[in-house]
């Protein structure tokens, strides 16, 4: 009985080690950079203001992995009346899957943002913009 547990308990290890740590993420928003997809994407589903991690996702058509070298995530939210423009920049790290990140950012407050998305590498330089909607 112990032997099958353990034999068990390996596979559902393995399998999640294979799939990149993705379990439980889900896409918040998607769009187009040049021939890739870029996908924001959340353990929830739904950014929320203050401390979160998020991960983004370069694909190409058939849905692989694009490595696009150095990558960067802005949140910005335009100036409204006395309230100053925003920028909070997200922190990147690879993970062991070429063309996604893990990203950790501060948003400062609720409401619509752009999720300015930048890549410079292998594939060229180019950028995505997403609005988003924090809650």
């Amino acid at each position: 009985m112990k032997i099958r547990f353990s034999i068990a308990l390996l596979c559902i290890v393995s399998v999640i080690a294979c799939k990149g740590g993705a379990i439980g993420e889900t896409p918040i928003k998607t769009t187009k950079a040049g021939d890739m997809t870029v996908t924001l994407a959340s353990r929830g589903g739904e950014l929320k203001s203050g401390e979160t991690e998020l991960f983004i996702a370069f694909t190409d058509a058939a849905g692989n992995p694009v490595d696009v070298g150095a990558a960067s995530l802005v949140f910005h939210m335009a100036g409204m009346g006395t309230m100053p423009e925003m920028n909070d920049k997200a922190q990147l790290t690879t993970t062991e899957t070429p063309g996604r990140y893990r990203a950790q950012a501060n948003i400062q407050m609720s409401g619509t943002w752009e999720a300015q998305v930048a890549y410079q590498g292998s594939q060229g330089t180019g950028q995505a913009t997403m609005t988003v909607s924090v809650k």
